[in-house]
């Protein structure tokens, strides 16, 4: 990756604190490897958002299988009570009327 030359004469002309000047091959690199980190930046902020979103959506969809399953054991549950009150019912009525009936 390129830059125009005035860009790359202003970073080659560098000097060190002690005075040497910078090899323009190192300025080069280091502005080319500075350059490729902005460049990727934005698809590695995308990337970690949709990495955060699919995580959100699957923990949801986990919440809501969850809550279902436990739904579904309440109602197991109480229609089996429902039921065996109602067999219950059926039995004290006979009960009742065999005493009836006995007496």
């Amino acid at each position: 990756m390129a830059f125009p030359t005035s860009v790359n004469s202003q970073i080659t002309d560098a000097v060190t604190q002690s005075g040497e000047v910078v090899n323009p091959q190192i300025t080069d690199s280091v502005t080319q490897a500075n350059a490729k980190v902005l460049g990727d930046a934005p698809a590695i902020a995308m990337g970690a958002l949709y990495q955060a979103t699919a995580q959100a959506l699957a923990l949801a969809a986990h919440n809501a299988v969850s809550a279902q399953q436990q739904a579904n054991t309440l109602h197991q549950a109480a229609t089996t009570q429902g039921v065996a009150l109602l067999y219950s019912l059926d039995t004290a009525a006979a009960g009742t009327a065999t005493k009836t009936v006995e007496k």
